[in-house]
């Protein structure tokens, strides 16, 4: 049996099945469809140098890697490759090929730093520092039980604040835009990013196939927003938080918790049965509200970095 590496073909429907597919099995803490995996290949900004790459034994593919620069960094040469094997198809070098593949990719566009993140588990860590990667920070992967479990009440929103969804900024999504970019600065990451192009954030981001703009609750104070909790759907029954996060100005009130809570309880409303989300492990306040919330961590990823040169 011969495994190779090849590009992602968007134009074929099985490609894109296949990919979401080996992706859900090797991580189903996150939502992976045909259309989301469709939308990364063809919608992601061009300076990004983004690549979709599967390998294949026999026909069958059996993994996967999206690749590409942090083309928003003020840091130049920072690249990114993340690479998932279905669990039955490890140990035919499947994961190898897709590593040196998309190595090679990133060093031709320039790249001269390489950040991966890989699920906590034995075989994998020896994997990437076997490639020459080093440990960095770690995430966990938190998962609530929609369907069984308890949500906290919903409490009434502090004077001056009003609970809407991000449909209601339909015409104009901006505002959610500039409060998407200042939340994003403070978010723990190796890599630092500046949302700075408002079309490419509409083409990324407002316009993801699983964005569930009624799900996404937006606190709103003095007519601006001020806190969101924003909501992916994959039309299963599956939930997940992208994002959670407050205007500097207005943290310490609760609004981040006031969000989430409320766009969990209409998740549960609309007939969602499980969710799941991602913190940093070192973003403590964030951790406790999601136990409060209910959840429990699921699974963990660590952060690895390779130098180039």
């Amino acid at each position: 049996m011969t495994v190779i590496v090849r590009d992602l073909r968007p134009g074929v429907r099985a490609d894109l099945e296949s990919f979401a597919r080996v992706r859900h099995a090797a991580l189903p803490y996150i939502l992976s469809t045909p259309e989301s995996i469709l939308h990364a290949l063809t919608r992601t900004h061009p300076d990004a140098r983004f690549r979709s790459l599967v390998a294949e034994e026999d026909g069958e593919i059996i993994g996967t890697a999206q690749v590409g620069l942090v083309h928003d960094s003020p840091e130049p040469g920072q690249g990114f490759l993340n690479v998932y094997v279905h669990p039955d198809r490890v140990r035919r070098g499947a994961g190898g090929l897709l590593t040196r593949t998309a190595e090679e990719h990133l060093a031709g566009e320039g790249a001269t730093k390489l950040f991966a993140w890989v699920l906590d588990e034995p075989a994998n860590l020896a994997f990437a520092e076997r490639h020459g990667y080093g440990r960095r920070r770690s995430a966990h992967f938190l998962r609530l039980d929609l369907a069984g479990g308890t949500l906290p009440p919903l409490w009434s929103p502090p004077p001056g604040v009003e609970l809407r969804t991000a449909a209601d900024f339909a015409d104009d999504p901006r505002p959610l835009f500039e409060l998407d970019a200042e939340t994003m600065k403070d978010e723990p990451s190796d890599v630092d990013t500046e949302f700075t192009d408002y079309e490419a954030w509409l083409t990324e981001t407002w316009r993801h196939p699983l964005l569930n703009r009624e799900l996404t609750t937006v606190a709103v104070a003095d007519g601006r927003p001020a806190a969101f909790s924003v909501a992916y759907t994959d039309g299963h029954g599956r939930y997940s938080t992208a994002m959670t996060g407050t205007a500097r100005a207005h943290r310490g009130k609760g609004l981040a918790k006031l969000a989430k809570t409320d766009a969990l309880h209409r998740a549960r409303a609309a007939g969602c049965t499980e969710a799941f989300t991602g913190n940093d492990t070192g973003n403590g306040p964030m951790l406790a509200i999601n136990k409060g919330l209910g959840y429990e961590v699921c699974a963990t990823e660590v952060r690895y970095v390779r130098e180039l040169g």
